[in-house]
Order: structure tokens, then C-alpha cells, then sequence
């Protein structure tokens, strides 16, 4: 089964019976287009939807994710069978909640599953659905529904950690972050992407053209952190443990200034 692009950081929501925003968002330039079968579109118009999904889907040339329906729900099977048919590049399961579920989806629809962890059920399951996924996304704004708390980074803080932690133990890419539901924050939106990123989150869901260029920003490296990293790695040229600004820079220093570097390239 084909991998994930590498580099996946800022999906972009539109929904699936909106063919023309589909081709829309296409050229906005996100990492990729997250079809949405699920809340953004009513119950009603949901089989309507699925049927047109061929022809809102040819010709798009960027990377397409479809997200289904959860398991157990009446749309999910349905959703399921549409999703074999498509030129994706992967499927996103709505409130994943175990692994099972995970390794069903991505067996029926023939690519890799990136499982949205909305519930309290599902934070419980990370490791098993870590393990049957190809990336995790935290769906968060449901999941303080779920547990009946504020949606605040004090309360969600555990359950981000929970996430990064169980993404790396199964060897996946850094989970998405959920979605600020502000459209034109750019302060906001740009503040939580670096938020993500002190937290070892690698994306962003994003639910409008317009919070993509603040959010690209908030996943950039600064200014200062590329000179730091910079001068990190021509400090450490010689291969041993060094100083620098009365620091010891040895091999987890290196690795971050690395990863700083990397951050900094554009997405393919």
C-alpha cells in the first residue's frame, strides 16, 4: 500500500457536495484537500454527494484525502465502498476509536488511513490505532465536546502529548493539530501552528483558504532559530561535543537544529 506524502502539514477541508470548491480548493496551495462526507456536509445530502464525488474528484492534481463517516454509523459503509472507487491518496476515518476499525478501512478502501482521534474512546485506543494507521489528526473541538470541557491548550495538552507520543512509538509522521475555528485570525491561527509545533505536532487542519498563509507561518522557523541552528551545525562540524554560547552542543542539539532546517524547505 503506497505511504503518505512526506510532507503533509496543512490539509485543507471542503466539502463534498460542493464540487466547485473542490476544484477551488485544489489551487490554494495546500498540502492537500481533505473531502469532507461527514459534518460539513447534512445527513440528507450525504448519498448525493458520494455519488458525485467521480466527477467533482478528475482532474485534481494535488493530493486528495476523503473523510468518511464513522464506523458504526449509517453512512459509514457507504462511504467506505465510494472511497475504493476514487483516485485518493488516502482516506480519514471520523472518530477513530480502535485500531480494528483502522485496519478494516484501509484494507476496503485500498490506501492508507489517517485516523481522526475525536473522543474519549479513541485517546484510550492510540496505541492500537497508531499501529493500523498511517497518521494520527486530533479532532479536538469534538473531543472537549466529548469530555464536556473547555476547548483551551491547558485542557487539551494531555491529549496532544497523547497523540505525539503514540505517533512516534508506532513510527508515524507528527499527528495534525485540530482546527482553529477563527477564519481571519491570522495573529490566532499563527500563534496556534507554533503552538503545535512546541507541543511535537507536524500539521494543521485547516478549514479556509484564508488561514493558510498564517498558518504556513506558524510552522516556519523563525529567523533566529535558523541562525541558531545554523551556527549549531558549523559549531559541530568536527563530529565531537562542543560549546557555544556557554551551552554543550552535543547530539540531541544537532538533531534539533536538523529538524529546524528541515522545517524550513519548502513542501514539495
Amino acid at each position: 500500500m503506497p505511504a503518505l506524502p512526506a510532507q503533509m502539514i496543512l490539509p485543507l477541508f471542503v466539502p463534498a457536495d460542493r464540487p466547485d470548491r473542490v476544484t477551488k480548493a485544489a489551487s490554494t496551495g495546500a498540502d492537500a484537500i481533505i473531502v469532507d462526507l461527514e459534518d460539513a456536509v447534512a445527513p440528507g445530502a450525504r448519498a448525493a454527494a458520494r455519488a458525485g464525488l467521480a466527477e467533482a474528484l478528475a482532474g485534481i492534481n494535488c493530493p486528495i484525502i476523503l473523510r468518511i463517516n464513522a464506523a458504526g454509523t449509517q453512512w459509514h459503509k457507504s462511504d467506505l465502498a465510494a472511497a475504493a472507487t476514487l483516485p485518493l491518496t488516502a482516506v480519514m476515518l471520523a472518530k477513530a476509536e480502535d485500531g480494528e476499525a483502522c485496519a478494516y478501512v484501509a484494507r476496503a478502501a485500498g490506501v492508507p488511513v489517517i485516523a481522526l482521534v475525536e473522543t474519549a474512546r479513541g485517546i484510550a485506543n492510540l496505541n492500537g490505532i497508531a499501529t493500523a494507521s498511517a497518521r494520527l489528526a486530533f479532532g479536538s473541538i469534538d473531543y472537549a465536546a466529548d469530555l464536556g470541557m473547555c476547548h483551551t491548550r491547558a485542557s487539551l495538552a494531555s491529549a496532544r502529548s497523547a497523540l505525539v507520543l503514540a505517533a512516534r512509538l508506532a513510527g508515524q509522521p507528527a499527528p495534525l493539530d485540530g482546527v482553529t475555528t477563527p477564519l481571519r485570525d491570522a495573529a490566532l491561527i499563527e500563534d496556534d501552528c507554533r503552538h503545535a509545533v512546541e507541543m511535537g505536532l507536524g500539521g494543521k487542519l485547516i478549514i479556509h483558504p484564508a488561514q493558510l498563509e498564517a498558518a504556513r507561518r506558524g510552522f516556519a522557523p523563525s529567523v533566529d532559530e535558523l541562525e541558531w541552528a545554523a551556527r549549531v551545525l558549523e559549531a559541530a562540524k568536527g563530529g565531537a561535543a562542543v560549546q557555544m554560547d556557554g551551552a554543550m552542543i552535543d547530539a540531541p542539539v544537532i538533531a534539533r537544529a536538523k529538524a529546524l532546517i528541515a522545517r524550513a524547505k519548502p513542501v514539495a
